[in-house]
């Protein structure tokens, strides 16, 4: 069995949703959102998701994490910041020695949807269907378990992973 956190990076949301996968079944743990108050400094945020998700860490004791690549847009303020999140996420996850991957946001629309190119609403569609959720997760949430189900359908995940004890 392999436990797998997946991350949507983001400076005031960063979404997060944890996925056990055994026998190539998928199996949903919990999911969520860690929202900060856009006007504390950034330092302050990014505190705040490294202390949540570490407590996450701590909590569900996955083996693996997978986020998405950052997508640049115009706007370079939002772009750095959004860099800065990644790297503090990135160093908890190597602190905490799991296997890391990261994964275009196309990539993630095809494993979740089929196709690179879907929509938010349909990526949260098939991440309900394919998880069993009795409900559409939140959409950074989706998107995070859309990220570890991603890195489920690798071809080379090590199936003798198991959980941290």
């Amino acid at each position: 069995m392999a436990r797998l956190l997946g991350i949507d990076p983001g400076t005031q949301a960063t979404g997060y949703g944890v996925i056990d996968v055994r026998d190539g079944r998928l199996k949903h743990v919990t999911h969520g959102v860690i929202r900060t108050r856009p006007k504390d400094p950034l330092w302050v945020r990014l505190r705040v998701i490294h202390d949540s998700l570490r407590a996450v860490i701590e909590e569900t004791r996955p083996t693996a994490m997978s986020m998405e690549r950052c997508f640049v847009g115009k706007n370079i303020q939002s772009a750095l910041k959004l860099g800065h999140a990644r790297g503090a996420i990135m160093v908890l996850g190597a602190t905490a020695s799991l296997e890391m991957a990261e994964y275009s946001p196309s990539e993630i629309k095809n494993a979740v949807t089929g196709h690179g190119r879907a929509d938010k609403h349909q990526v949260q569609e098939m991440v309900r269907v394919i998880l069993a959720l009795p409900k559409v997760a939140p959409s950074d949430a989706s998107d995070a378990l859309a990220a570890a189900i991603t890195h489920a359908h690798r071809p080379n995940l090590r199936p003798a992973l198991e959980p941290r004890t």
